[in-house]
């Protein structure tokens, strides 16, 4: 049996984050081994990576403090562990395999970035540096590829496009399921917008409060859905009394009945300064809504504009609130068209299985190229040492 170790900065209710437990799902499935190394302490999840058989381990990082030490620990668990494959995710993750991988074996090294942005000239300065650590480099985006080769973080020849997959049929819920979402936050025949992700500056919601505040001489009755957490909460509600739509926007706080959420909603909305390939713009068109979102990141990748959905410039709530407008005007057969067309995109490019078996092919092409450069090592310390040393195994 195979295994793959997944390292990732955190596990949160967030979209690459939700994209590495949807692969260790179907590469559990596929009869991978799979562990999962978080670097803080994780808050989401392990419930469900427990019911998979995946094991959680925690570096005891704390968030935005550097520690060296986390090299040897990371090191302590792949000798223990000992995978066919190390797959890190976002760039501290990233650079920390890169980093550890001078200090044991790793018969293949993946890094995935999910954003178009991960941050300044330094990061992309460390990418350039510790490129040939790795044997697979790959962003979510083919918008965030271009740019990495653009800022020299990774060569034309060796970053690759490898966008988000979903599980399409989570998003197929049955007749009755809008009826039942909507009676429970007593929503009747409004139009509902929807959207969901934490409540952080480069989701840039003041932008998009602004935009439905212009809709309200036109479509009073709207309604503005926003599930999810985040710094800015506070700021925002303040900003909804100051706009005057606090009675038309609801703040849901964190949930984990998304889909459900997306079958009782009549289009979804997004207005990231900032994108790599959203997990939640996926689900939307899986769910088979209509989407007005910004051109950031791989947004377009997903929304055709007028196809599916349209498309407005970040940070401009004037366009943003034109483009609400127009699909509200639209009739319910023209956004059910609409929706249709998203969620058969995503069935034939996005499908989580297709995906999984994409990185599988990656894995072996890359396993194949270092066949004759492997050599085998010990295993180490057992995991009482490994908790001495900082490492945790979380139930």
């Amino acid at each position: 049996m195979k295994k793959v170790l997944f390292l990732i900065t955190g596990l949160d209710y967030a979209g690459a984050e939700a994209q590495v437990v949807q692969l260790s799902r179907v590469l559990r499935s596929a009869g991978w081994i799979v562990q999962l190394v978080s670097m803080i302490e994780p808050a989401a999840y392990l419930e469900e990576l427990a019911a998979m058989g995946v094991v959680v381990m925690t570096l005891g990082m704390r968030k935005g403090v550097p520690d060296p030490r986390a090299v040897f620990r990371l090191r302590r668990l792949v000798r223990s562990f000992r995978p066919d494959v190390v797959h890190s995710h976002m760039v501290h993750a990233n650079l920390l395999a890169r980093a550890a991988r001078l200090f044991v074996r790793m018969p293949v090294l993946a890094c995935t970035a999910h954003s178009i942005h991960e941050g300044g000239r330094l990061r992309s300065w460390l990418y350039r540096l510790t490129d040939r650590l790795c044997d697979i480099m790959t962003n979510v985006s083919q918008e965030a590829v271009n740019r990495y080769i653009a800022i020299k973080a990774s060569p034309a020849g060796k970053i690759l496009l490898m966008p988000n997959g979903i599980d399409t049929e989570r998003f197929s819920l049955p007749e009755g399921s809008r009826h039942r979402i909507r009676h429970e936050l007593g929503i009747k025949e409004q139009f509902v917008w929807l959207a969901v992700g934490r409540l952080a500056p480069e989701k840039d919601y003041p932008t998009m409060l602004k935009a439905f505040a212009m809709l309200q001489p036109a479509f009073p009755a709207a309604v503005l859905l926003i599930a999810g957490t985040g710094p800015e909460a506070p700021e925002l509600k303040r900003l909804c009394g100051e706009l005057g739509v606090a009675g038309q926007v609801r703040f849901l706080g964190l949930r984990t009945d998304i889909p459900e959420l997306m079958a009782g909603a009549d289009a979804y909305l997004m207005s990231s300064k900032w994108e790599g390939l959203p997990m939640v713009l996926l689900e939307a068109a899986a769910s088979g809504l209509p989407i007005v979102a910004t051109d950031a990141g791989g947004n377009r990748e997903i929304v055709g504009h007028g196809v599916n959905g349209y498309l407005s410039a970040p940070s401009d709530h004037l366009l943003l609130s034109g483009e609400m407008q127009r699909l509200m005007e639209r009739t319910p057969q023209q956004r059910e068209s609409m929706g249709a067309c998203g969620r058969e995109k995503v069935r034939q490019s996005y499908d989580i299985k297709a995906i999984a078996r994409r990185w599988e092919v990656l894995y072996e092409q890359a396993g194949r190229r270092r066949h004759d450069s492997r050599n085998g090592h010990h295993q180490e310390r057992d995991s009482s040492q490994g908790q001495r040393d900082g490492v945790r195994q979380l139930p």
